[in-house]
Formats: C-alpha cells, sequence, structure tokens
C-alpha cells in the first residue's frame, strides 16, 4: 500500500497543494470552520494514499505555518490519533505517535490527546521489552495539572507512572507518584459529583471507555502499594492495604474473593510489630463477622490477644499448612524471611506477656518459659528494649530481669502523696461511719 506509482504520487502532491491554499486563505480570514475542514482534508487525503511518511510531514508543516488556529491543530492531532491503529507496521505507527507527540508538545490545548500518545507509546515500548524507555517517557507527563481531563483518567495515568518504577525496581519515584494520588479520592460518591459546569469553568472530557471505574482502580492502586510496601517488608502497611481492598463493595460481597484477602489481612496484622495501630487493626478484625468463615485464623488472632505465653512448636505445626497454602492464594506465597518474622513476632508477644506478670524474673526462667536459649532470650529481650517496645533493667552477674519503670523524684512523690491521699480518705470514712454508730448506740440507750 506504501509503493506509488510517479503519476499516483504526482496527483496526491497536487491535491495536498490544492488544500494547503484552501487552508491559507482560510486561514487568514480567520474562519476556524473552514481551517478544520481544509486540515481534516489534507490528514485524510494523505491517509487513503496510504501516503504515512507524507502524513507525519504534512502534520508537522500544517502545525508550523503561522499564526496556525488552536481549533486547527487540536482536530488535525485528534483525526490522526484515529490512523495509528490503522497503520501497516510497528515503525510506522511509531513514527506516527512520535510526530503527533511532538507537534502537541508545549500546547496546553492538546495535553490530554498528548498524554494518551504518550501512554500509547510507553505501552508499545513495554512490549518491546524496554521498561525503562516506558518508564521515562511516561514520567515527562504531569498529568495532575491538567484542568480537564477526567479524574478516572488521572488516577489510571499515574498508576500506570507508579507501576512501569516498580517493574524497573526505582521504587523511590514509585512512591513520590504514588503520593499524588490522595485516597481520599476512592471514597468520594462518583453520582454526586455530576455538577453542571459553571460559566468560564474548563469542560471535564469524558473518560476513554478503557478507563476501569473508580473502585476498579483503587483497588489497583492499593496492590500497587502492596508491592511498593513488600519491597520494605512493611507488615502494618501491607495489612491496610489489604484491609482497603477488602471493604471494596464488589469484593465485599464474593467469599470467593474475600477470603483469601482476610487470610492475608490476619497474616500481617500477626507478622506487624506490636504497636498501638497493629493492636486497633488486630481488634478491629477480631469483631468482623466474616472472620468465623476461617475459624483456624480467628484462633491465631484470638492466641495473640489474650495475655498467655504461646508455645511457638505447637503454634507452627498447627499453621504450617496453612502458610503453605497461601503460595496458591492471591498475592503468593509470603516466603522465608516472613517465616522467620513470625517466630520473632511470637517471642516478642510472649515477652511481653512476662513482663505483665512479673515485675522481676531471673533470666534462666524467662528463657525456659519463652523455649529459647539463655543467650536467646536476652538477645531478644535487649532487641525490644531498644526498640522502646519494653521498659527493662537486666543484672547481668546475678542474672535478673527487672520490669518495673525506673520512676523520677516527682513520679515517686505524687505517689506517696496518692497514697497518703487514699490513706487519709480512709481514716475519715472509718471516722464517719464509728461517729455513726456511736449516733444510733446513744438514740437506742435514750429510748
Amino acid at each position: 500500500m506504501n509503493t506509488h506509482q510517479e503519476g499516483g504520487s504526482t496527483n496526491l502532491d497536487a491535491a495536498i497543494e490544492s488544500l494547503l491554499n484552501v487552508e491559507k486563505q482560510m486561514r487568514l480570514a480567520n474562519d476556524v470552520a473552514g481551517t478544520r475542514k481544509a486540515v481534516i482534508d489534507i490528514v485524510e487525503l494523505c491517509y487513503k494514499a496510504g501516503a504515512w511518511k507524507t502524513l507525519n510531514d504534512q502534520i508537522v508543516l500544517l502545525s508550523k505555518r503561522r499564526g496556525q488556529l488552536k481549533q486547527a491543530i487540536t482536530a488535525m492531532v485528534q483525526k490522526a490519533m484515529d490512523y495509528i491503529d490503522l497503520t501497516p507496521d510497528m515503525d510506522t505507527r511509531i513514527e506516527l505517535i512520535k510526530t503527533l507527540s511532538s507537534v502537541s508538545a508545549g500546547k496546553i490545548y492538546v495535553e490530554i490527546e498528548r498524554a494518551r500518545l504518550i501512554k500509547r507509546l510507553a505501552k508499545i515500548k513495554e512490549e518491546l521489552g524496554q521498561i525503562d524507555e516506558a518508564a521515562d517517557l511516561m514520567q515527562e507527563v504531569a498529568v495532575e495539572t491538567f484542568g480537564s481531563m477526567a479524574k478516572t483518567e488521572k488516577i489510571a495515568f499515574i498508576l500506570e507512572q507508579v507501576r512501569l518504577c516498580l517493574d524497573r525496581q526505582d521504587y523511590v519515584r514509585a512512591q513520590i507518584l504514588s503520593r499524588k494520588i490522595s485516597t481520599r479520592v476512592f471514597d468520594a460518591d462518583p453520582s454526586k459529583e455530576k455538577k453542571k459546569p459553571k460559566e468560564g469553568d474548563n469542560i471535564v472530557q469524558d473518560a476513554p471507555a478503557d478507563i476501569p471505574s473508580l473502585l476498579e482502580l483503587k483497588r489497583i492502586y492499593y496492590e500497587l502499594m502492596i508491592r511498593y510496601y513488600t519491597h520494605n517488608n512493611d507488615y502494618l502497611e501491607i495489612c491496610r492495604c489489604y484491609k482497603a481492598i477488602y471493604d471494596i463493595p464488589s469484593i465485599k460481597e464474593d467469599p470467593a474473593k474475600w477470603i483469601p484477602i482476610l487470610r492475608k489481612i490476619c497474616w500481617y496484622l500477626v507478622l506487624a510489630p506490636h504497636d498501638p495501630m497493629q493492636s486497633s487493626l488486630l481488634n478491629a478484625t477480631l469483631e468482623d463477622k466474616n472472620l468465623s468463615e476461617i475459624p483456624n485464623f480467628r484462633l491465631l488472632l484470638k492466641q495473640l490477644v489474650t495475655m498467655e505465653v504461646i508455645q511457638w512448636t505447637s503454634l507452627w505445626e498447627f499453621f504450617k499448612d496453612e502458610y503453605e497454602n497461601e503460595k496458591n492464594l492471591l498475592g503468593g506465597a509470603l516466603g522465608d524471611k516472613a517465616a522467620e518474622d513470625l517466630k520473632l513476632r511470637i517471642i516478642e508477644h510472649n515477652i511481653l506477656v512476662v513482663s505483665k506478670y512479673y515485675s522481676r524474673i531471673t533470666l534462666k526462667r524467662l528463657a525456659d518459659l519463652l523455649c529459647l536459649s539463655f543467650q536467646e532470650a536476652e538477645k531478644h529481650l535487649s532487641d525490644m528494649v531498644n526498640s522502646k517496645s519494653l521498659i527493662a533493667k537486666v543484672d547481668r552477674p546475678i542474672g535478673v530481669v527487672s520490669f518495673r519503670t525506673a520512676q523520677d523524684s516527682n513520679g515517686i512523690l505524687n505517689s506517696w502523696a496518692t497514697n497518703l491521699e487514699k490513706l487519709l480518705d480512709l481514716v475519715e470514712k472509718s471516722c464517719h461511719q464509728i461517729h455513726k454508730e456511736t449516733m444510733i448506740h446513744k438514740a437506742v440507750l435514750k429510748a
């Protein structure tokens, strides 16, 4: 289709020349509709003749003509974009996209078209295995500044930027890009947002048909964030991401979808280090009625909130199969690192339990309770004191751990004052009771 005989080529050039004269007259007369029609006619003529190189040349030429009207350039770019999928081969397609992209660069009135072109080009580069080039291309475009682009299309574009950064393992940039999306946007009610634009407002374009819905984008966003947090082994954040996916209505309605997610929430809750946020999430999850569908996990969480020492060997025996089963479920296996961290969390839980029941304990007894060697018990205890999860002092020569908090002079005086107050209160109550008894006794004697 691309090969032309000399005669055909001359006819095309002559037809283009006459249309260019028409375009010039219309442009100088400032006739918007006429100029737009002339520009579209030239583009259509090149396409019908199959002259792709001529099409590229004409697009550049028309965009650079003096005083070219914005509406004409917009119409030309939009028309030529329809032909991208109709190109005969990949090289021609890439060339056309690059031409349209360079023509629309720096022009606000075709910024959305340029963003879509860059996205198409990045997709092609990715399919060719050039992930770095695709990610660099996408990062050039800051869609969050586009006033007339639909919200869902903006989010989808930024998510694509984040995904490409994660694919090339550029975690720092992935985090920076992900912060452009506020999570509050997913909780908005789309039915209430259809307000009529005021006079002078930018008309927001409708998103293309291939852009997912807001709730689907929410799921994609949190799945990408799980990938990011998995790189840092940030278990609590991974758990919060799964919780957000779990709350999506379409998932909550289907047990086949929410059971694997609820399992993951439970695992990551157990793996997360003990802190107030983890505690509140743990208690909130325990109150979830759906947890009764997976009784083993309910049991696991129950053990963590119960102030009793957990036997690691028996716990692992019981949950080993469940842990292995994660490989076949959503999100894949938890990995060897997670298994080590699980053991660590159980040890930390046990140390916290011991600190609640004992004010002083020998290190040997502590090691026995934790089913650990003397050195391991001391190491884990020191780590917890370092991370400020626990207050303890170890007297190593005599091998005694003290869990009592060291109070300053003010604290001691305050506790004394409180104790004295209680004592005086009791004395006063006793005196009152004695006085009352005496009065009753006197009254009886008088009678």
